[in-house]
């Protein structure tokens, strides 16, 4: 079983599947009589049919056991979905390359500070959210509208990979 190795998350690194949140390194202009900087457009949020609606929720995560056996990923055909993290706490992503179905030699994993979110572009593969807390809330970004929006790949047993944020 190969065990993934746990990079930075950078925007360099995870531009191909979609844009790190952050301030840091990002452009902005002041607003509000100069009073604040708007770090604007920061990932832009897709969706597919004209009657989608790109929608706000928060979702309350659980850590899972580590290590852990990476055994699924997920897709969203029809649009974007964003994780930012709202208690500042480091978290884990998972993330595989768009196509039919992952390919378990391009799956890559990634740290996020506590400071960054993720925005998964319309069909890339990821693991679902993996807090590395107890308990960490994210604040979502993603499509509501008609038809299926989620598949689900499950890999053999001899694809499946390892997790262990402790390497």
């Amino acid at each position: 079983m190969r065990t993934l190795i746990i990079e930075p998350l950078t925007k360099e690194a995870f531009a191909p599947f979609g844009d790190v949140i952050e301030t840091e390194g990002s452009d902005f202009f002041m607003i509000n009589n100069g009073s604040t900087r708007r770090y604007h457009k920061l990932a832009t949020v897709e969706t597919h049919l004209p009657d989608d609606q790109a929608i706000i929720s928060i979702f309350r995560a659980e850590a899972l056991k580590m290590p852990l056996t990476i055994r699924m990923l997920e897709r969203h055909p029809q649009g974007s979905q964003a994780f930012v993290p709202l208690l500042g706490k480091p978290f884990l992503v998972v993330v595989a390359p768009p196509g039919d179905s992952p390919d378990p030699a391009q799956v890559r994993a990634f740290i996020s500070d506590g400071r960054q979110g993720v925005n998964y572009r319309r069909g890339v593969w990821h693991h679902p959210v993996l807090a590395i807390a107890a308990q960490d809330d994210f604040l979502v970004v993603d499509r509501s509208g008609a038809g299926n929006n989620c598949d689900e790949h499950f890999f053999d047993e001899s694809e499946q990979l390892l997790l262990d944020p402790e390497l």
